[in-house]
Protein backbone atom coordinates (compact mmCIF):
# COMPACT_ATOMS: atom_id res chain seq x y z
CA UNK A 1 0.00 0.00 0.00
CA UNK A 2 0.84 3.89 -0.45
CA UNK A 3 2.33 5.21 2.75
CA UNK A 4 0.44 8.11 3.93
CA UNK A 5 2.89 11.00 4.63
CA UNK A 6 3.49 14.08 4.11
CA UNK A 7 2.47 15.94 -0.03
CA UNK A 8 4.15 18.42 -1.14
CA UNK A 9 2.81 21.32 -2.99
CA UNK A 10 4.14 20.35 -6.39
CA UNK A 11 2.98 16.85 -5.31
CA UNK A 12 -0.74 17.92 -4.13
CA UNK A 13 -0.94 19.73 -7.72
CA UNK A 14 -0.05 16.67 -9.93
CA UNK A 15 -2.56 14.95 -7.37
CA UNK A 16 -5.16 17.17 -8.09
CA UNK A 17 -4.54 16.67 -12.06
CA UNK A 18 -4.28 13.50 -12.19
CA UNK A 19 -7.86 13.19 -10.16
CA UNK A 20 -9.43 15.61 -12.73
CA UNK A 21 -7.89 13.58 -15.56
CA UNK A 22 -9.57 10.40 -14.64
CA UNK A 23 -13.02 12.20 -13.98
CA UNK A 24 -12.84 14.48 -17.17
CA UNK A 25 -12.52 10.92 -19.17
CA UNK A 26 -15.28 9.22 -17.65
CA UNK A 27 -17.70 12.08 -17.95
CA UNK A 28 -16.66 12.49 -21.50
CA UNK A 29 -17.35 8.83 -21.89
CA UNK A 30 -20.69 8.16 -20.36
CA UNK A 31 -19.85 7.09 -16.55
CA UNK A 32 -22.63 8.34 -14.07
CA UNK A 33 -21.88 11.31 -12.01
CA UNK A 34 -21.23 9.34 -8.39
CA UNK A 35 -19.08 7.10 -10.11
CA UNK A 36 -16.98 9.67 -11.48
CA UNK A 37 -17.15 11.29 -7.84
CA UNK A 38 -16.04 8.42 -6.74
CA UNK A 39 -12.99 7.24 -8.52
CA UNK A 40 -12.05 10.66 -8.34
CA UNK A 41 -12.27 10.73 -4.60
CA UNK A 42 -10.42 7.27 -4.25
CA UNK A 43 -7.77 7.99 -6.06
CA UNK A 44 -6.77 11.30 -4.17
CA UNK A 45 -7.07 9.39 -0.53
CA UNK A 46 -4.57 6.76 -1.93
CA UNK A 47 -2.15 9.31 -2.76
CA UNK A 48 -2.49 10.84 0.74
CA UNK A 49 -5.21 13.42 0.11
CA UNK A 50 -7.44 12.73 2.81
CA UNK A 51 -9.74 15.27 3.35
CA UNK A 52 -10.31 15.83 -0.79
CA UNK A 53 -14.06 16.81 -1.93
CA UNK A 54 -15.77 16.53 -5.29
CA UNK A 55 -18.68 17.44 -7.17
CA UNK A 56 -19.84 16.59 -10.73
CA UNK A 57 -22.90 17.59 -12.85
CA UNK A 58 -23.23 16.22 -16.34
CA UNK A 59 -21.29 19.48 -17.80
CA UNK A 60 -18.86 20.30 -15.11
CA UNK A 61 -16.24 18.70 -12.45
CA UNK A 62 -15.44 20.51 -9.25
CA UNK A 63 -12.47 19.23 -6.86
CA UNK A 64 -10.70 20.27 -3.95
CA UNK A 65 -7.99 19.04 -2.09
CA UNK A 66 -9.86 19.11 1.27
CA UNK A 67 -12.49 21.39 2.52
CA UNK A 68 -10.40 24.98 2.54
CA UNK A 69 -8.18 24.14 -0.04
CA UNK A 70 -9.55 26.64 -3.59
CA UNK A 71 -11.92 24.36 -6.23
CA UNK A 72 -11.12 23.48 -9.24
CA UNK A 73 -12.88 23.81 -12.07
CA UNK A 74 -13.11 21.84 -15.31
CA UNK A 75 -15.96 22.20 -18.17
CA UNK A 76 -17.07 19.12 -20.10
CA UNK A 77 -18.31 20.48 -23.75
CA UNK A 78 -18.95 16.75 -25.28
CA UNK A 79 -20.12 13.31 -24.08
CA UNK A 80 -19.72 10.20 -26.25
CA UNK A 81 -20.25 6.57 -25.30
CA UNK A 82 -17.39 4.82 -24.64
CA UNK A 83 -17.50 1.93 -21.45
CA UNK A 84 -14.51 1.07 -22.37
CA UNK A 85 -12.32 3.89 -21.34
CA UNK A 86 -14.55 3.90 -18.07
CA UNK A 87 -13.45 0.26 -17.44
CA UNK A 88 -9.57 1.39 -17.82
CA UNK A 89 -10.05 4.42 -15.63
CA UNK A 90 -11.57 1.90 -13.39
CA UNK A 91 -8.83 -0.49 -13.33
CA UNK A 92 -6.35 2.41 -12.94
CA UNK A 93 -8.11 3.44 -10.07
CA UNK A 94 -8.29 -0.11 -8.18
CA UNK A 95 -4.25 -0.23 -9.33
CA UNK A 96 -3.81 3.02 -7.50
CA UNK A 97 -5.79 2.07 -4.47
CA UNK A 98 -3.38 -0.77 -4.42
CA UNK A 99 -0.62 0.88 -4.31
CA UNK A 100 0.50 -0.27 -7.68
CA UNK A 101 1.08 2.90 -9.56
CA UNK A 102 3.52 5.53 -9.06
CA UNK A 103 1.93 9.16 -9.07
CA UNK A 104 3.79 9.74 -12.65
CA UNK A 105 2.56 5.85 -14.04
CA UNK A 106 -0.63 6.74 -12.87
CA UNK A 107 -0.86 9.77 -15.08
CA UNK A 108 1.34 8.35 -18.29
CA UNK A 109 -1.44 5.68 -18.18
CA UNK A 110 -4.32 8.44 -18.13
CA UNK A 111 -2.79 10.12 -20.74
CA UNK A 112 -2.74 7.23 -23.14
CA UNK A 113 -6.60 5.93 -22.42
CA UNK A 114 -7.77 9.98 -23.30
CA UNK A 115 -5.71 9.89 -26.61
CA UNK A 116 -7.18 6.48 -27.82
CA UNK A 117 -9.63 7.16 -30.46
CA UNK A 118 -13.00 4.99 -30.60
CA UNK A 119 -12.50 1.55 -29.28
CA UNK A 120 -14.34 0.26 -32.68
CA UNK A 121 -14.30 1.21 -36.34
CA UNK A 122 -16.79 3.07 -38.13
CA UNK A 123 -18.35 0.25 -40.08
CA UNK A 124 -18.19 -2.03 -37.23
CA UNK A 125 -20.45 0.46 -35.22
CA UNK A 126 -22.48 0.65 -38.62
CA UNK A 127 -22.91 -2.92 -38.66
CA UNK A 128 -24.09 -3.48 -34.77
CA UNK A 129 -26.80 -0.86 -35.74
CA UNK A 130 -27.84 -2.71 -38.49
CA UNK A 131 -27.96 -6.13 -36.55
CA UNK A 132 -29.41 -4.30 -33.32
CA UNK A 133 -32.10 -2.70 -36.25
CA UNK A 134 -32.75 -6.26 -37.62
CA UNK A 135 -32.77 -7.60 -34.24
CA UNK A 136 -35.22 -5.89 -32.82
CA UNK A 137 -37.88 -5.64 -36.01
CA UNK A 138 -38.21 -9.39 -35.57
CA UNK A 139 -38.38 -8.76 -31.60
CA UNK A 140 -41.01 -6.37 -31.88
CA UNK A 141 -43.01 -9.26 -33.92
CA UNK A 142 -42.15 -7.72 -37.43
CA UNK A 143 -42.52 -9.98 -40.65
CA UNK A 144 -38.71 -11.78 -41.38
CA UNK A 145 -39.47 -9.62 -44.85
CA UNK A 146 -38.58 -6.12 -42.59
CA UNK A 147 -35.50 -7.65 -41.70
CA UNK A 148 -33.59 -6.43 -44.62
CA UNK A 149 -34.91 -3.02 -45.03
CA UNK A 150 -34.55 -2.32 -41.19
CA UNK A 151 -30.74 -3.57 -41.02
CA UNK A 152 -30.32 -0.89 -44.22
CA UNK A 153 -32.35 1.86 -42.44
CA UNK A 154 -31.36 1.08 -39.75
CA UNK A 155 -27.48 1.37 -40.35
CA UNK A 156 -27.75 4.88 -42.57
CA UNK A 157 -29.60 6.42 -39.89
CA UNK A 158 -27.14 5.38 -37.04
CA UNK A 159 -24.00 6.90 -39.91
CA UNK A 160 -25.93 10.24 -40.39
CA UNK A 161 -26.63 10.52 -36.56
CA UNK A 162 -22.80 10.26 -35.88
CA UNK A 163 -21.89 12.36 -39.00
CA UNK A 164 -24.18 14.88 -37.81
CA UNK A 165 -23.16 15.02 -34.53
CA UNK A 166 -19.53 15.93 -36.06
CA UNK A 167 -20.39 18.83 -38.05
CA UNK A 168 -23.34 20.72 -36.52
CA UNK A 169 -23.07 22.26 -33.09
CA UNK A 170 -26.84 22.34 -32.21
CA UNK A 171 -27.87 20.20 -30.01
CA UNK A 172 -30.51 17.54 -30.46
CA UNK A 173 -30.10 18.67 -34.01
CA UNK A 174 -28.37 15.49 -35.05
CA UNK A 175 -30.68 13.41 -33.71
CA UNK A 176 -33.62 14.94 -35.30
CA UNK A 177 -32.43 15.12 -38.90
CA UNK A 178 -31.31 11.50 -39.23
CA UNK A 179 -34.74 10.48 -37.62
CA UNK A 180 -35.94 12.46 -40.96
CA UNK A 181 -33.75 10.31 -43.20
CA UNK A 182 -34.71 7.15 -41.47
CA UNK A 183 -38.80 7.66 -41.86
CA UNK A 184 -37.88 8.63 -45.57
CA UNK A 185 -35.83 5.76 -46.10
CA UNK A 186 -38.36 3.43 -44.53
CA UNK A 187 -41.23 5.04 -46.42
CA UNK A 188 -39.13 4.61 -49.85
CA UNK A 189 -38.59 0.90 -48.52
CA UNK A 190 -42.93 0.61 -48.28
CA UNK A 191 -43.53 2.51 -51.45
CA UNK A 192 -41.33 -0.13 -53.65
CA UNK A 193 -43.07 -2.99 -51.51
CA UNK A 194 -39.87 -4.03 -49.80
CA UNK A 195 -41.09 -5.12 -46.46
CA UNK A 196 -44.66 -5.63 -44.76
CA UNK A 197 -44.35 -3.24 -41.94
CA UNK A 198 -43.29 0.29 -42.30
CA UNK A 199 -44.27 0.49 -38.68
CA UNK A 200 -42.08 -2.28 -37.65
CA UNK A 201 -39.48 -1.37 -39.68
CA UNK A 202 -39.36 2.39 -38.06
CA UNK A 203 -39.54 0.85 -34.72
CA UNK A 204 -36.85 -1.64 -35.08
CA UNK A 205 -34.39 0.92 -36.99
CA UNK A 206 -34.98 3.64 -34.29
CA UNK A 207 -33.61 1.65 -31.38
CA UNK A 208 -29.92 2.30 -32.13
CA UNK A 209 -30.68 5.89 -31.56
CA UNK A 210 -32.66 5.61 -28.21
CA UNK A 211 -30.25 7.29 -25.35
CA UNK A 212 -30.87 4.29 -23.42
CA UNK A 213 -27.18 5.03 -21.62
CA UNK A 214 -28.19 8.24 -21.07
CA UNK A 215 -31.56 7.14 -19.44
CA UNK A 216 -29.71 4.28 -17.57
CA UNK A 217 -27.43 6.69 -15.76
CA UNK A 218 -29.89 8.99 -14.94
CA UNK A 219 -32.09 6.48 -12.83
CA UNK A 220 -28.64 5.36 -11.57
CA UNK A 221 -27.77 8.75 -10.04
CA UNK A 222 -31.17 9.60 -8.65
CA UNK A 223 -30.70 6.23 -7.03
CA UNK A 224 -27.43 7.44 -5.71
CA UNK A 225 -29.37 10.94 -4.22
CA UNK A 226 -27.54 12.86 -7.35
CA UNK A 227 -30.63 14.80 -8.11
CA UNK A 228 -29.27 17.49 -9.92
CA UNK A 229 -27.37 14.88 -12.39
CA UNK A 230 -30.30 12.94 -12.76
CA UNK A 231 -32.80 15.70 -13.16
CA UNK A 232 -30.70 16.82 -15.79
CA UNK A 233 -29.86 13.95 -17.64
CA UNK A 234 -33.85 12.71 -17.65
CA UNK A 235 -34.05 16.04 -19.58
CA UNK A 236 -31.68 15.70 -21.88
CA UNK A 237 -32.96 12.02 -22.54
CA UNK A 238 -36.29 13.28 -23.15
CA UNK A 239 -35.59 15.95 -25.36
CA UNK A 240 -33.85 13.49 -27.19
CA UNK A 241 -36.59 11.23 -27.61
CA UNK A 242 -38.40 14.03 -28.37
CA UNK A 243 -36.24 15.40 -31.32
CA UNK A 244 -36.29 11.72 -32.44
CA UNK A 245 -39.71 11.52 -32.82
CA UNK A 246 -40.26 14.68 -34.31
CA UNK A 247 -37.97 13.93 -37.25
CA UNK A 248 -40.03 10.48 -37.83
CA UNK A 249 -43.40 12.16 -37.28
CA UNK A 250 -42.31 15.19 -40.22
CA UNK A 251 -41.85 12.52 -42.73
CA UNK A 252 -45.14 11.38 -42.26
CA UNK A 253 -46.79 14.97 -41.93
CA UNK A 254 -45.01 15.72 -45.70
CA UNK A 255 -45.85 12.38 -47.22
Amino acid sequence: MIERKEVSVLQEQTIINVCLLAGRIMLKSGAETYRVEDTMVRIANAYGLEYAQSHVTPTAIMFASSTTNPTNFVRIVERVTDLHKVSQVNSVSRRISTGDLTLDEACDELEEIEMQKNTYPVWVQLLAAAAASGGFTIMFQGAWSDFFPALVVGSMAYGAMQYFHRTLKVRFFAEFLASIILGFLAYLFSQFGIGADIDKIIIGSVMPLVPGLLITNAVRDLMAHHLVSGIAKTAEAALTALAIGAGVAAIFFIV
